[in-house]
Order: C-alpha cells, then structure tokens, then sequence
C-alpha cells in the first residue's frame, strides 16, 4: 500500500469535497444495519413450527400415524433371518384402504428391533419390486417399529410374556395400546428366526438400513 494513497485518504476525509453534503446539525449519522435478527418476531414463527414437529414426532413415535394410513391394495412379504426386538406389543385391528376396504390384522409393536437379512418384495404389475437390507455384520435396525400383518410364521422365543392382556392396558412400548377390553398380549423381549409376514403396513420412528439395495425380478423374497 502506497503512503501518498493513505495521506490523500485522511486528508480527503478531514475535508470534504463541496460536493458532499454535511450531515445537518443535532442530527446523527444513520450508520446502515445488516442482519439484524427481530427474535421476537422469529421466536413467534418457531414456536408453532417445533410443536407441529415435537407432535409428529411423538405421533410416528407411538404408532398413533400408522392407524390413520389408508394402506394400498398390494399387501407385501416381509422376511428376516432373525428378528430381535426388546419391548413387544400384539393386538387385533383393521388396516383400511383409501375406497373402504378393510383388512383384519394383528398390530405388532417392538421399542427396539434389528432384522438380519431383510427382505421386502412386493408386485408391481408382471414384475416383483424386492428391496433387501442388513445382509452383513451390521443388521437392519428400527425403532418403535410398528407392523400390520394377516399371516406371520417362524420359530419365536418370547421372555416374560403376557398373553390375553386387556390390550388397552399394554406397556410394553409407552403411549401404544390398542382398543381397550381386546384381545392384547405384550413381552419383555422377542426372538423369530426365519421370519415371514404377509404385510399392510410397516411404520417406524427410525429405519435404519445397510447396504440397501433395490431391484424388480420375476420372483420375490
């Protein structure tokens, strides 16, 4: 930097061009802002905003989202190697598609899931859609995972198990229950092995899956 160019500066500034107007007498320099936040105004916008998000969060938490889900036509299969879960609930309810059709179907709840070798294929016109997940050492992963199935077969283990619980007094999994006085049974923890369900609907708070891949073929699961 050039010190003639840093005196003309200062000089420049301690005398004016006649062409600038002097700032009048009593009345201070407006200094511009930028990025000046109104917090109260932003505060009032966010407020709304994260109870909307706490309460679906809570809804898809509880399984309260899955029972308002109008379920396609095409039921799915679902197979898993081994399916490991803590916190299991079972009830009776009816999965409902969008023209009125209705599907009797028992409503499994589990807290915590993992799945190893996940398979999920379902027809898309001549072809099968498969989506498979968790075929290596890390397994699928889910939380609050809640599923409506017709048809579910494999070898189960199930530890402190309550069968022909009222099933509107479940606890297993917190703020799901189903209808009170129906039929409900609930677990400390499960265990199937060679897993298969026949499925309407599948909802978790979280779904976790590795080395996901998705493919159509002439055959499914």
């Amino acid at each position: 930097m050039h010190l003639e160019n840093v005196a003309g500066s200062a000089m420049s500034v301690e005398n004016p061009s006649p062409q600038t107007p002097a700032t009048p007498p009593g009345q201070p320099a407006r200094v511009p802002t930028t990025g000046k936040v109104r917090w109260r105004r932003f505060a009032i916008l966010m407020i709304p905003t994260a109870a909307v998000a706490a309460v679906m969060v809570g809804l898809t938490a509880t399984g309260s989202i899955a029972a308002s889900i109008s379920v396609s036509g095409n039921a799915f299969e679902v197979t898993s190697t081994q399916l490991r879960g803590t916190g299991f609930e079972q009830f009776g309810s009816i999965a409902t598609q969008a023209n009125g059709t209705q599907h009797p179907v028992a409503v499994s709840v589990i807290r915590n899931a993992t799945l190893q070798s996940l398979c999920q294929s379902v027809a898309v016109g001549p072809f099968t859609l498969v989506l498979r997940a968790g075929a290596g050492s890390t397994p699928v992963s889910a939380d609050n995972l809640v599923v409506d199935a017709d048809q579910l077969s494999g070898n189960a283990t199930f530890t402190n198990i309550a069968i022909g619980q009222d099933a509107g007094t479940l606890t297993r999994v917190p703020g799901t229950t189903g209808a009170s006085g129906g039929f409900g049974e609930q677990a400390g923890t499960i265990v199937i092995t060679n897993l298969r369900q026949h499925t309407w609907l599948t909802t978790a708070g979280t779904f976790t899956l590795p080395g996901l891949s998705l493919s159509f073929s002439r055959s499914g699961c």
